[in-house]
């Protein structure tokens, strides 16, 4: 119709954001941040009827970005999923006021339940990091852990901040980063036992975070992961991160960047 305006067509990055939204929107930061630091969504799947089921999950993200679901084969939503993989999490930050004005993401796709013993420990690591009182139940016979292959995904940020992003834009490239996958674990150690202090000062000067114990709960390419008791963050990196040498050089340059922002 005359006097409106169409969406951007960005296919080149795999972001489509309508017109007119603010410049300070980096509409793949957002939703980076909400995809790898909301702890539980609705998970909305399809019932032997056609109707849709929406019920809450704890959730955790793969080395990419890819949700994590840790659930029991007696749940409706599984037995659902077993029958139809298809499926999508809504996952929202929440707040005060009115909840329409926080942001949210819906991300899109198929469920994959996680058979092979190697990537079922590699999931179970991640998710018992973001959700450690899981591990009551997490080897229980009737529990599986799933992942959710991303087909697409939308992002509503509050008022003229949204943008859809196809699975490519959303999730962080992982092909050349085997090297960092592989230390993921000793470095998450190392961090949270010989460098708390700077772990703190991530989330509390950098991010604005409130005081306390802070831990790191992953590290992937784009950023890492923080937590605190129930509460949880994401640092991102100024740059991508592939190998032990950068996340080394990295978290040394924010630790400085930390330290100063303490001193004034």
């Amino acid at each position: 119709m005359s006097g409106e305006k169409e969406a951007p067509q960005t296919a080149a990055t795999g972001v489509t954001m309508p017109a007119g939204v603010p410049a300070d929107f980096d509409p793949v930061q957002d939703a980076r941040r909400l995809l790898r630091s909301i702890r539980a969504g609705a998970l909305a799947t399809i019932a032997p009827d056609g109707f849709p089921l929406a019920t809450l999950v704890n959730v955790a993200t793969a080395f990419d970005g890819s949700p994590l679901l840790l659930m029991s084969g007696l749940s409706a939503h599984t037995k659902n999923l077993l029958a139809e993989p298809r499926a999508s999490i809504l996952l929202s930050e929440g707040g005060k006021g009115d909840p329409l004005a926080h942001a949210r993401l819906t991300v899109v796709g198929s469920a994959v339940r996680i058979d092979d013993s190697t990537a079922r420990e590699a999931a179970k690591a991640r998710f018992l990091a973001r959700h450690p009182k899981s591990a009551l139940y997490a080897d229980f016979g009737d529990f599986a852990f799933w992942r959710l292959e991303v087909a697409r995904a939308l992002l509503n940020g509050g008022f003229a901040r949204a943008a859809e992003f196809t699975a490519q834009a959303l999730l962080s490239e992982v092909a050349d980063a085997g090297e960092l996958a592989e230390i993921e674990p000793g470095a998450l150690e190392h961090l949270n036992g010989d460098h708390g202090e700077a772990v703190r000062l991530y989330a509390t000067r950098l991010l604005g975070e409130k005081e306390g114990r802070w831990r790191a709960t992953g590290v992937d390419p784009d950023g890492m992961d923080l937590a605190l008791g129930d509460l949880t963050a994401r640092l991102p990196f100024p740059a991508r991160i592939t190998n032990g040498k950068s996340l080394r050089e990295c978290l040394a340059e924010l630790g400085r960047k930390a330290r100063a922002m303490s001193d004034t």
